[in-house]
């Protein structure tokens, strides 16, 4: 089963791996339990392993969220992604053109592209991203070349400017998440938050409480 690359954001939270904030679990490990808590949006994020070990682990993943009917992205890997059939692949501003990697991948894969400024969302538009990444909201040490925090403006801007599908993800923890969901995200990556937690299930639990009142005070 694949998911609509028109539909793939249609959830509340988007989980990445991180395997070194993960408190010696593997990701097989987290993500299962990610998918057991109720996720259905999983991106595979890993800079530093060997090709061979990500193959590896992206199709056990593939496996768990297709037996699930949860989504599965691939980060910056298109090769990776196309071996494993999976739902999208995000990539950065740095990476191949939105064009040459909707010719690798074919019509059906969902592309999202990480944004930081206007100018980028509009590009974005353009050129045909099915989703962007708004971001990083707040600092973060998750990733080593990451740009400075956009804060909450740029979101502002994005909710009332773009309507193409948004994630926002950069330094959201369960303290912060209320006031990226109060300025207009339906949809909010986290990374050290969730995999890094002690009991993963109980934090999405809370993280999902939160995120649910805080829709209801904000209709």
């Amino acid at each position: 089963m694949s998911i609509s690359r028109h539909t793939i954001l249609d959830t509340d939270i988007y989980c990445l791996t991180g395997e070194q904030f993960s408190r010696g679990r593997s990701n097989i490990e987290v993500v299962q339990n990610m998918l057991d808590s109720g996720i259905r949006l999983i991106q595979y994020r890993e800079k530093k392993k060997k090709m061979g070990a990500k193959l590896e682990e992206c199709r056990a993943i593939r496996d768990m969220t297709q037996a699930t009917g949860a989504a599965f992205i691939v980060n910056d890997d298109i090769d990776l992604a196309m071996l494993v059939h999976a739902d999208g692949v995000h990539i950065g501003q740095e990476d191949l053109p939105i064009e040459a990697v909707r010719e690798l991948v074919g019509p059906d894969m969902a592309i999202g592209l990480s944004t930081h400024s206007p100018e980028q969302a509009q590009d974005a538009v353009r050129r045909g991203a099915d989703y962007i990444g708004v971001g990083p909201i707040f600092p973060t040490q998750t990733k080593e070349d990451v740009c400075a925090a956009v804060g909450l403006d740029y979101l502002d801007w994005v909710v009332k400017n773009i309507a193409l599908p948004f994630v926002a993800i950069g330094g959201i923890k369960e303290k912060n998440i209320s006031q990226v969901v109060q300025h207009g995200a339906h949809c909010v990556a986290l990374v050290t938050e969730i995999v890094g937690a002690a009991d993963i299930t109980q934090k999405i639990h809370d993280i999902r409480q939160i995120v649910a009142q805080t829709k209801e005070r904000r209709t």
